[in-house]
């Protein structure tokens, strides 16, 4: 995914969580383009926005704890 916005990256990571898609954290960080340390800031910022999160050692990928996601896009009203 080139050229990643802010949201775009949450979108992004999000839905690899929810797929249980993220691979380990070195994994992660090339699939979003960042360093393995910021990998920990984003999956932090989830848990900030009240996000079950954790890593499957065994699976060796992020996953949440139950079942749900984000909706970072807009919504208009009527």
């Amino acid at each position: 995914m080139p050229n990643f916005t802010h949201f775009n990256r949450l979108e992004y990571l999000d839905s690899l969580v929810r797929k249980k898609a993220t691979g380990s954290p070195e994994e992660l960080a090339k699939k979003l383009r960042i360093s393995v340390r910021s990998v920990h800031v984003w999956i932090d910022k989830l848990k900030d926005m009240g996000a079950p999160i954790a890593y499957d050692k065994q699976r060796r990928t992020y996953c949440y704890l139950v079942p749900g996601g984000f909706n970072f896009g807009f919504k208009e009203e009527k």
